[in-house]
């Protein structure tokens, strides 16, 4: 008691924020108050950090924005309600267009080939008729030596073989006595009447002809004789 008396009475004042000072008044505010996060923590969150209320960062919400837009400016909805990719029709297209050359080039392939196939049947049967009609004057020889009756011995095995010869290559000869007379394949020297035919046929044989296929290498010398 003497020293609170004392102390009042040589006029000292209480130091600030004691309890003794009845007149001061004290406001005390609870509330948390975060502290700002350092440079540091903030560059090693990342982007897409949550922020302080909770939800996700601006950094996350720009991303994902774009991702949106985006999406809706590659994929375009049909009436239908099929999303449209435009990459996609452009692939497509273009698979359309080299199907369509692959399917040309391969009917030009097959057009080639045929025509190929072709030119080399005509070539082998003109080098085949070429080397057939330098041996034709040859065979109109052993052809008169038979009628006459001169083919035998040596002679005739040689003109035997060359008969399975042409034979083999495909030389047809023409003119027979008795065949109808025919002026694809026959040229008539001579023309007469007999009551011994029904049609024009070929009675006399000049000189034989002969085909290779469907070549006409030459047409064989006739005499034909009609109906009277």
């Amino acid at each position: 008691m003497t020293d609170a008396s004392g102390a009042a009475e040589s006029g000292a004042t209480p130091p600030p924020g004691s309890d003794e000072d009845p007149d001061r008044v004290v406001i005390r505010d609870k509330r948390r108050v975060d502290q700002p996060a350092a440079s540091g923590d903030s560059a090693s969150s990342g982007d897409g950090a949550p922020s302080a209320d909770g939800g996700p960062s601006g950094d996350a919400d720009d991303s994902a924005m774009g991702d949106i837009l985006e999406g809706a400016a590659g994929e375009t909805p049909d009436p239908d309600g099929v999303t449209f990719d435009p990459v996609l029709g452009e692939l497509q297209a273009q698979l359309d267009e080299r199907t369509a050359d692959v399917q040309r080039i391969q009917a030009e392939y097959a057009n080639y080939r045929k025509r190929m196939d072709r030119d080399r049947i005509t070539v082998a049967e003109a080098a085949t008729g070429g080397v057939v009609m330098a041996l034709l004057p040859v065979l109109d020889d052993l052809d008169r030596a038979r009628e006459h009756g001169d083919l035998s011995g040596a002679l005739k095995s040689v003109a035997d073989q060359l008969d399975g010869v042409m034979a083999k290559l495909g030389v047809e000869a023409l003119g027979e006595v008795g065949d109808p007379f025919d002026p694809t394949v026959h040229e008539a020297v001579t023309h007469g009447q007999s009551d011994e035919v029904e049609t024009s046929t070929c009675t006399l044989i000049m000189r034989r002809g002969y085909r290779l296929g469907d070549r006409l290498l030459r047409p064989a010398l006739v005499g034909v004789s009609d109906p009277a």
